[in-house]
Parts: C-alpha cells; structure tokens; sequence
C-alpha cells in the first residue's frame, strides 16, 4: 500500500483519509485527529514500513534507514523503543501508547479493538504496561515501585522490555506482594 504522508514532531502524519481509516480501523496504528488525519507514532509509522506499507513524502518514498534517522531525531528513546514496539507487534499484541501511564505502551492481547467504549470485558482490558530501556539502564526502588502499583490499579502487569546492543529484547515483569 503506497500512503501520502508528513513527518511532523510526532512522527508521520497521514492524509488520505480511506488509507488513514483502514490502517487505524483495520490494523490498530495511529490516532485519528480532529482533521481527520492519522497521527502515527514513530514505532508504528516504522512497523508499517516493514510490514506493507511505503510512505511517500513529497512524491518521494521514505526509506526505511532515513526514517530510521529522523525518528532518533524526534524520539531520543527510539532506538531502544522501537526494538521493543516490534516485537510485542510481532507477537501479535495491540500495541498502543503508554504516556498516561508513565510508560512507553500499554498492550492489549490479539484480537481485542483498544478505541471500544463503553463497558469493557477483562480480557478487553490493558494486559501489560511496557516501559523499554537499554540494558545498562538503572533505575531506584522507588521509581521501580511506582510503575508496579500504576500497572497493577489498571489490572495490568508491568514488563520493562531491556534492549540489549543487539537490538534482542528481554521481557522483565516485576510484581509486588502484600505480605
């Protein structure tokens, strides 16, 4: 699928609107504004280029590596971020931004449609809170702590996804128990 499409401060920004609404409705990528544009993040406009969509800016394809390029621009926690949005993509998990939640996602398990309002089933919840970090990442109990409870009153687990110099991601999911 060839896609018009911007780079802006947030990543790639789609025009066309039976594309935007086919890779949002379809594929759970992006957000759609109040223009009827979709707004991808970096992850997601990447994953889409490596899975079947070719981005065009400026009648010019994007090409994967200066996509790549300015994403690391624009995100200074892509290189380790992406890796991680990948894989869990990969795994066929719905993957979505975490901001809210203090992290980088928030997943949901295959199959689950993350715009549905109203009442949500348990397994329509958020599964897992994801926050990736480099391996030579260190953190304080308390911030570590912090995100367990945030997870856990949204019922979710939380994962730190490590990203290793190799761009192979280790999942680490840290729980707490009352004693």
């Amino acid at each position: 699928m060839k896609v018009e499409a911007e780079i802006t401060d947030k990543g790639l920004k789609v025009f066309e609107e039976e594309k935007a609404e086919e890779i949002h409705e379809e594929k759970y990528y992006g957000k759609i504004l109040e223009d009827e544009t979709l707004q991808l993040s970096p992850c997601e406009a990447l994953h889409l280029m490596e899975r079947d969509v070719e981005f065009e800016i400026e009648g010019e394809t994007l090409e994967r590596q200066e996509a790549y390029e300015k994403f690391c621009e624009i995100d200074d926690e892509f290189s380790y971020k992406y890796p991680a949005y990948s894989d869990l993509r990969e795994r066929g998990y719905i993957v979505k931004s975490g901001f809210k939640f203090g992290a980088h996602f928030r997943v949901y398990p295959r199959g689950v449609n993350p715009y549905k309002d109203g009442d949500k089933r348990e397994r329509e919840h958020t599964k897992y809170v994801v926050h990736a970090v480099p391996e030579n990442h260190s953190m304080s109990f308390p911030e570590m702590s912090r995100a367990v409870r945030l997870a856990n009153n949204i019922r979710a687990d939380m994962l730190w996804a490590v990203n290793d110099t190799e761009d192979q991601v280790t999942y680490y999911q840290v729980d707490f128990k009352r004693l």
